[in-house]
């Protein structure tokens, strides 16, 4: 299978090339990705806990799924296409936002990105991918805020950078 390639963008995001996805994140060159948030209708989040077999941050919690965009892809359609891959379901997504972060990993690789948050809601339980996802769970945004300063470790670097600098975007 060929690897997947990343859109590289400048920080304007306009796209400047592409490029194997490991290749990028070896090198931490700055490439388009996408980070959804789903709720369902008491206001929770639904988090994934990452698959053990993760390139980078296997077992960490995260946002509902996130993932980087095709090339010819819109950020909705890319959203929406991982919403069913990892979590078995899509839903209706609204984008409320970007922003540019870099986190270098234990294993010498670095996402250095330009992510876009987008925001949906679902009521239903995920049929969740054991390639993907090793569990979900849903939880309030002060549940997962006093979470993240107890247990900061247990989460993934972008989904912590979101949840303090991000926060009212997601928080509907």
């Amino acid at each position: 299978m060929k690897e997947e390639q990343v859109i590289l963008v400048n920080e304007n995001d306009e796209q400047i090339g592409l490029m194997p996805k490991m290749e990028a994140h070896e090198k931490a060159v700055l490439h388009r990705a996408f980070s959804v948030f789903v709720f369902n209708n008491k206001n929770e989040l639904l988090l994934q806990q990452r698959a053990a077999e993760k390139y980078h941050s296997p077992l960490l919690w995260a946002n509902t799924c996130c993932s980087h965009q095709r090339e010819g892809e819109s950020n909705l359609v890319a959203g929406k296409r991982r919403l069913q891959e990892e979590m078995g379901f899509v839903c209706d997504l609204e984008e409320k936002t970007s922003f540019i972060y870099k986190a270098p990993f234990d294993n010498g690789l670095t996402e250095h990105e330009l992510d876009h948050i987008m925001v949906g809601f679902y009521n239903d339980n995920p049929v969740i991918n054991r390639e993907e996802v090793e569990s979900y769970k849903w939880m309030s945004l002060e549940a997962i805020k006093k979470d993240i300063e107890k247990q900061p470790e247990i989460y993934t670097a972008w989904f912590k950078i979101i949840f303090d600098k991000y926060y009212e975007f997601i928080n509907k």
